[in-house]
């Protein structure tokens, strides 16, 4: 057991736009974030990961990236960021920053120039073809964001390749330029003080040589080309190349965002003996509920197939073979508790009951933004009122494209859109939920007067309180960090239980999945002479044996067993 900072630590996932203006503009900013790290410090919170605050265009709100070395204007200055740094590191916090570098901004200086003539010295940072002897796109891969990965630039008569918005092109990763630059603006940010970086689409920097068409039995105008650009030919090269050039060289942190990777290829990401990264967002778990037709296509998944997954990825990456990231929602998902749990009747039990999951499972665990409050999805009226360019898109295509029923989109919509997690954050039962003086740049979810942080803070029995005694709970027991897990009733679709060790500690850890009383009965194999409850979402009589005992509705127990 090696100990680490990055491994014990909790992490708090802040979207800028979406969390404090102190400004009245509505949109959220740095000097914002500053005034509220005393509520992140009072929660427990160790590491900050901050969504990109880089100059852009905000096609794609921030991941397009016109200047990678300045702060958009609409958060604040570099002074401001500076600020926040040292801020955070008089409290003891660390700062991660975003890295996006498979793509970025066709106003970024380099595009700018590469998009001027075939022979610009900046060509070759971005990956341009010529069309097809018909006149097409030079293959039929679709954009993450609906419609062809290829935008034809009239100024050279060629595409450039853009896997997400047409204003996101990719950038050329086999060009050892480009791989330079990168390396050399991580190195800036890291001798400014940061504490390391999660790294954006990070397995598609590589693509499948000569870019062909995938395969499309359907027949479609455009088909999923993943295959061809995640996980590609030259991803290791290249990560090994960024550890040994910049990430070896200082005490970070990193997690790559790795769509479509299993815990077998994980291993080759995050082992130590491969020197490339620590951790992993994989995304397994998020397509849990997605059908044959993607993220949209929602369909009803059990809870053995929730453990299945989640059990997989404790074994593949436990036992010393790599390092989980433990994640149920972010600014790109659903909130977890009205995906995982129930929003409405036991919304204060099943997000606490999820919450336990994730601070006791091995691997670090990530709290996004409101996640430690209990803030649900919303549901807009209108497709006028989500900004997302995603949700956008697919509404476009479905709907006016495809004549598909508007009320049925706007259904998956509040199921699955990105804004569910982007609404602002919910200070207080003022106007706007405290978040701007101003009108937020979209709008607030209206349950803010019943969910705010100012209502949980100061109530002992809320989310917030409870999230805090969990991560101080995981502090003080490093078999809850160090531990080897190991399921219990696999087949089981009411519990999900498991216990941790360490040694000659152990932990047992019961989980009701569901909205009713369920009677737990413990698999024999499990032997103790005494039981002492570490936390539990409900009053808990600490006399009573846990052999059989009835849960209530997503009651979650944590014991040490002795």
């Amino acid at each position: 057991m090696e100990r680490k900072w990055w491994k014990e630590g909790t992490v708090y996932q802040i979207y800028p736009r979406s969390y404090a203006d102190s400004n009245g503009d509505g949109i959220g900013d740095i000097p914002g974030i500053i005034t509220k790290l005393d509520y992140l410090k009072n929660l427990g919170i160790d590491i900050i990961w901050l969504s990109p605050v880089y100059q852009s265009p905000n096609d794609d709100n921030g991941y397009d990236i016109s200047d990678y070395q300045a702060i958009m204007d609409e958060f604040g200055t570099m002074s401001d960021w500076d600020q926040l740094l040292q801020e955070l590191h008089d409290r003891g916090m660390k700062l991660i920053m975003d890295l996006v570098v498979n793509h970025n901004s066709d106003e970024h200086r380099w595009f700018v120039e590469s998009r001027k003539s075939l022979d610009n010295p900046y060509r070759d940072y971005y990956i341009w073809r010529a069309a097809k002897a018909d006149g097409t796109e030079p293959n039929n891969w679709e954009s993450i964001f609906s419609g062809s990965t290829w935008q034809h630039d009239e100024q050279t008569d060629q595409y450039y390749l853009h896997l997400f918005a047409k204003k996101q092109p990719d950038l050329n990763w086999e060009n050892p330029k480009v791989r330079q630059e990168v390396y050399d603006m991580m190195t800036w940010w890291l001798d400014k003080g940061i504490d390391g970086f999660r790294m954006d689409v990070i397995n598609m920097i590589s693509k499948v040589e000569g870019l062909p068409d995938a395969p499309n039995p359907e027949g479609r105008k455009y088909a999923s080309g993943g295959d061809y650009f995640m996980n590609g030919p030259k991803i290791h090269e290249y990560l090994r190349e960024m550890n040994e050039q910049v990430l070896s060289k200082y005490d970070i942190m990193t997690v790559g965002e790795t769509p479509g990777v299993t815990p077998e290829q994980a291993i080759d990401y995050v082992n130590d003996d491969r020197h490339e990264l620590q951790m992993l967002f994989q995304f397994e778990l998020m397509d849990i509920d997605s059908g044959p037709g993607g993220k949209w296509n929602v369909v009803p998944y059990t809870l053995t197939d929730f453990k299945r997954i989640m059990s997989k990825w404790q074994y593949g990456l436990g036992r010393g073979k790599g390092w989980n990231s433990l994640y149920l929602n972010n600014h790109d998902q659903p909130r977890m508790v009205s995906r995982f749990g129930d929003d409405s009747t036991y919304r204060l039990e099943s997000a606490k009951m999820l919450g336990t999951l994730l601070h006791t499972l091995q691997g670090t665990p990530y709290i996004y933004q409101g996640e430690e409050i209990g803030m649900t999805n919303v549901k807009f009226d209108t497709i006028e009122h989500y900004q997302d360019i995603e949700t956008h898109n697919m509404y476009n295509e479905k709907v006016h494209q495809e004549g598909q029923d508007p009320a049925k989109v706007m259904e998956s919509i509040y199921i699955k859109g990105r804004d569910n997690a982007r609404t602002p954050m919910q200070w207080d039962d003022s106007e706007h939920a405290g978040f701007t003086t101003g009108t937020p740049w979209l709008q607030v979810n209206p349950n803010y007067p019943q969910i705010n942080a100012k209502q949980a803070v100061s109530d002992p029995n809320s989310i917030y309180n409870y999230y805090k005694r969990l991560i101080q709970t995981r502090r003080d027991n490093l078999v809850l960090v160090y531990g080897e897990f190991d399921e219990l009733l696999s087949d089981s679709e009411t519990f999900y239980a498991y216990t941790r060790t360490l040694n000659e500690e152990r932990v047992l850890v019961i989980l009701n999945f569901t909205c009713s009383d369920q009677a737990f009965e413990l698999p024999k194999e499990v032997t103790y002479q005494t039981a002492e409850l570490l936390i539990s979402n409900y009053e808990v009589d600490p006399a009573q044996d846990i052999r059989n005992f009835t849960t209530r509705p997503y009651e979650a127990r944590v014991y040490r067993l002795n």
